[in-house]
């Protein structure tokens, strides 16, 4: 039987509920468990986390809502990642970790071996804890790192943490979409950001929804996305004091270089199922742009 999911929200959970949950990881039937803002006791969180420390099929963690309460239940979540070696994304959105929990916590992110999407949105972090998931951004040539980032509505980050930040995505050769929104941003951070995103070869998704950005910031972004080839296709820009017209040129530039690239991924497909093709004639051109398109590159995660 192929694993299933276990999704409970806003409920308090029994003892009862906890045992039929850690049975089911342990049986490893569950891919995805998503418990956001349930009330449980320490001692059935410490079980929940010594069931998906022994889990292999758990690949989606979804403790969402405050559920990482505090210190201790920071180190329990700790070691089960630890020993876990399936979890591929984990989201700790609206957990008080603060820069304290999350050096403890990471650790057991930093040598996780599948962990490639992580929600650390509203977690009270600050510059501290922006330079150790900087350490989960590895340069090109380095060990494997995230794909999906969340950091959204961590205000007690200053400029000087997201210009850190800001190089690290630089350098990342896997980080593919990069969640920022309401973060009290502005334009000066915002153009740090356009200078990562012209630098980078993966980054696809960036949301800078209410983060304080003007008419600058989108000024300097239509400027990356007008000159530099980059692989950029969503960038969202709303609830900030930026022009409608402004953001629309935006959004069909980034069309423009979409529709680019998937008429050359067709081309190329269509060349290697029929290699005896003319590319330069104008009928085989008429003939590719027929064709199917490729799958989605990013898959979809829970939230």
């Amino acid at each position: 039987m192929l694993p299933g999911s276990i999704q409970i929200s806003g409920e308090t959970l029994s003892g009862a509920e906890i045992r039929d949950i850690c049975e089911s990881l342990r049986e490893n039937s569950v891919r995805l468990l998503s418990l956001r803002g349930c009330q449980l006791s320490e001692r059935d969180f410490g079980h929940v986390c010594r069931g998906a420390a022994e889990s292999r099929s758990l690949a989606q963690l979804n403790l969402n809502l405050g559920i990482v309460s505090n210190i201790n239940r920071v180190k329990q979540l700790a070691e089960a990642l630890k020993t876990n070696r399936s979890v591929q994304s984990l989201f700790l959105h609206g957990s008080p970790l603060t820069d304290a929990g999350l050096a403890l916590l990471n650790p057991a992110l930093s040598i996780h071996p599948s962990l490639v999407a992580l929600d650390l949105g509203d977690c009270m972090l600050g510059d501290e804890g922006i330079n150790l998931i900087c350490g989960l951004l590895p340069p090109d040539g380095a060990k494997s790192g995230l794909k999906e980032l969340t950091l959204s509505a961590n205000p007690g980050v200053t400029s000087k943490g997201w210009g850190r930040l800001a190089i690290a995505v630089a350098h990342s050769s896997q980080l593919r979409v990069l969640n920022l929104d309401y973060n009290p941003l502005g334009d000066q951070v915002a153009g740090m950001l356009a200078v990562a995103v012209a630098s980078s070869r993966t980054l696809e998704v960036l949301d800078l929804e209410g983060t304080g950005l003007t008419n600058q910031s989108a000024q300097t972004l239509l400027d990356m996305v007008e000159n530099y080839p980059t692989a950029l296709r969503t960038l969202i820009l709303a609830e900030n004091n930026i022009s409608p017209e402004l953001q629309q040129q935006i959004s069909d530039l980034l069309s423009e270089g979409e529709e680019e690239e998937e008429t050359e991924a067709r081309e190329v497909t269509a060349r290697e199922k029929n290699p005896w093709i003319c590319q330069n004639t104008p009928s085989s051109q008429m003939v590719l742009m027929t064709s199917g398109l490729g799958d989605s590159l990013l898959a979809e995660t829970e939230m």
